[in-house]
């Protein structure tokens, strides 16, 4: 269906550069940019100018988007991958009147975009910094600035429009059929992260997804033909999209027509837009613009000159300009939004379970009863791998949980996170309903897209072997910097991998995961701290989680004898302490599946009448929130032999042992051997453990003199 056809707020320029107030209001997008750039003497001032005409033509004639309700779930999204074309979007957003929406969601009552934020552009306070950020600034719908991730982040929400589209529409009850536009450049074509973005779209016939693509052919080390000289159009029309071309980034009448043209094929659409990066016009200034550098005055005044602008002027709204927008994509999206939530209101009648479901998760916050059938472990010296109980607890739990959805980077029988139960299906371009993502070897994109889908109420995991976490890192480190409760399960933790070798087995991996801030790791000791695990993961609103597992069985505790998995909510607790109530001499730390260790030396030693302490320590995150009183009553000052045991590098375990504490971790990369080899090797031994206390036990002792 035409989505414009039946409102005159979106007529069609009647020039190249539209009628007097649509160049009105292209003209103060490009003034308000440069002006803002300078004021900073920093930004980049070229892409807004050039690519001024194409998002106010999107933004005032075809954008399904209500400004005063920039949270309205299904308002047509604008992602701009180009982040380092910010004041672009500002812009916009000031233009428009956006309203401001405070962290809660709650309106605030003020502008999100004020003309002094524009005016402390790249400041101290201001809701304009170098690249959008989602939360800070309403109307910002990702955080971007890595080129690439854009793209993927919209890969994510278009699938969850249509998968959101198939929960809840009903006959005569469309609640979902919003489009994901995105404004990309030569950047992000040549990031591998929009490619496999891409690849995977067209695989998913997304035809609700449209990616404007700045073809400007500059960058910042010069001319593209220095590095990138592919056919884009033509890799696209390989991967299923429907290419269409703008000759003249200027020309908003070709632009709409095309615009206007999205989704019809039932192919995502790549719109390649020409266009001359700086002023919109030609013979100016494209380096200093293509390097992120303020124009200079001189050179501004020449612009706004050639605009027909005040030359002196700094930060001009002119008269009518507001009001321009407010009768465009104000009017026609309050009204689309007005519509939809009187369709709301019957649906809510006709449909008022489906409807609860939905203002749940829209709100984020999982379904009642959602842990009623979670697995319990009985005690086994054997036990399992904690990726084999981790499969059995994400399924109990997505089994009650309609919205819990993901997959992995083609290694689902791996990471055991395939969800079996009847109905779960798999998605696919027929299918877009289906709970079973399936990323293909294509990490990157794997985080770039959960994150999407994160960031459309979804609770969505991505999964894979830890040591490829290092493909994901920037998606994983925008989950944090957005505080998305996205979920990333991690297998094959450790050297554990065996004789996969050392390009398979993590060595630095933790350190690096623990380094994000916001981040919530953990690795769990046994099938029972997996359970805990995903307690607290199902809990977190605003945080993302790492979810640590082991390919390797490790012993499920006997927590008759040792203390209950529930102190994994905490991040560290006292597993077991001296049967005899004495103070302990040394403590014993470990994760995940070296647990096992601590508490096998903990046997021996009490054995020889030594008092020990083990602590298990699965999330130092968690460990850190406490108080310190909790704290210190788990790792009492008064105790300095100290040993860790974690096979990841020893970075960092100091925090807890102390600059004398024994680290038993990996210092080296691994090898291909057999896992009772290795470990052996690299001291990971009951034997290694219980002497290292000792030690430490005799250290101690000299030091107190």
């Amino acid at each position: 269906m035409d989505r414009m056809s039946n409102d005159p707020s979106s007529r069609k320029p009647r020039s190249p550069d539209g009628d007097r107030l649509d160049k009105l209001c292209i003209d103060t997008i490009r003034t308000l940019s440069m002006d803002a750039v300078q004021k900073a003497n920093s930004g980049h001032p070229g892409t807004p100018m050039a690519m001024a005409p194409v998002v106010y033509t999107l933004v005032q004639h075809a954008l399904r988007y209500d400004p005063a309700d920039p949270e309205w779930p299904n308002r047509d999204r604008f992602v701009l991958s180009v982040g380092h074309a910010s004041m672009l979007l500002y812009s916009a957003l000031h233009l428009m009147g956006v309203a401001g929406i405070g962290p809660d969601g709650t309106a605030l009552g003020s502008a999100a975009v004020t003309l002094d934020d524009i005016k402390h552009f790249r400041q101290m306070g201001s809701k304009c910094p170098g690249h959008p950020e989602y939360r800070l600034t309403a109307g910002v719908e990702t955080t971007t600035g890595p080129l690439g991730q854009g793209c993927g982040n919209s890969v994510g929400m278009a699938m969850a429009s249509r998968w959101l589209a198939t929960r809840f529409n009903r006959p005569d009850f469309p609640l979902f059929d919003h489009t994901v536009y995105t404004l990309c450049g030569d950047g992000d074509m040549m990031e591998g992260v929009a490619s496999e973005a891409a690849s995977l779209a067209g695989h998913l016939k997304l035809s609700n997804l449209c990616w404007i693509y700045d073809s400007n052919r500059i960058s910042i080390e010069g001319g593209t033909d220095l590095a990138f000289t592919e056919d884009v159009a033509a890799r696209f029309r390989a991967y299923g999209w429907t290419v269409m071309d703008v000759a003249d980034a200027n020309d908003t009448v070709a632009l709409l027509d095309a615009l206007d043209r999205v989704g019809r094929s039932g192919a995502p659409t790549l719109i390649v837009v020409h266009s001359h990066i700086g002023f919109g016009a030609p013979n100016k200034q494209d380096t200093a613009a293509a390097h992120g550098e303020p124009l200079g005055a001189d050179e501004i005044r020449l612009a706004k000159k050639s605009y027909g602008w005040p030359e002196d002027a700094q930060f001009l709204v002119p008269d009518g300009v507001y009001q321009h927008f407010a009768d465009g994509v104000g009017r026609r999206g309050r009204a689309l939004r007005e519509d939809w939530s009187a369709l709301l209101e019957r649906y809510a009648k006709a449909h008022p379970d489906l409807a609860a479901e939905l203002q749940r998760t829209l709100k984020r916050e999982p379904p009642p009863g959602w842990d009623a059938d979670l697995p319990d472990f009985p005690a086994d010296a054997k036990g399992l791998a904690t990726r084999d109980s981790s499969g059995k607890v994400l399924n109990a739990i997505a089994a009650r949980y309609p919205e819990l959805i993901g997959g992995s980077a083609d290694l689902a029988p791996s990471t055991k996170t395939r969800l079996t139960f009847q109905g779960a299906g798999d998605l696919g371009p027929h299918e877009p309903g289906g709970r079973n993502l399936h990323f293909g070897v294509r990490e990157h994109a794997m985080g770039a897209v959960v994150n999407g889908l994160a960031l459309s109420h979804l609770r969505a995991y991505g999964s894979g072997f830890l040591i490829f976490s290092d493909y994901m890192k920037p998606s994983l480190r925008l989950s944090a910097l957005m505080e998305l409760p996205a979920i990333w399960i991690f297998t094959h933790d450790s050297i554990g991998v065996g004789e996969d070798g050392p390009t398979h087995q993590p060595i630095e991996q933790l350190a690096g995961l623990r380094s994000i801030p916001g981040l919530t790791v953990l690795r769990p000791a046994d099938a029972q701290e997996v359970v805990a695990a995903w307690r607290v993961i199902i809990g977190l609103k605003h945080d993302p989680a790492c979810l640590v597992l082991t390919r390797q069985a490790v012993p499920t505790l006997d927590r008759s004898r040792y203390a209950p998995a529930a102190g994994l909510a905490r991040g560290a607790y006292v597993l077991a302490d001296p049967p005899d109530g004495r103070t302990p001499e040394v403590i014993l730390v470990g994760t995940g599946s070296e647990v096992s260790l601590c508490v096998g030396a903990y046997e021996t030693l009490t054995q020889d009448g030594i008092p020990a302490r083990v602590v298990s320590m699965p999330s130092w995150e968690l460990f850190e929130r406490q108080d310190e009183d909790y704290r210190e009553s788990v790792l009492p000052p008064a105790v300095t032999a100290r040993v860790s045991v974690e096979q990841g590098s020893v970075i960092g375990w100091d925090r807890y042992v102390g600059m004398t504490g024994a680290k038993i971790g990996m210092h080296t990369f691994g090898s291909s051997a057999p896992l009772k080899d290795l470990l052996t090797q690299f001291g990971f031994t009951q034997d290694a453990v219980v002497a290292a206390a000792r030690e430490q036990i005799t250290a101690s002792k000299k030091r107190r003199g």
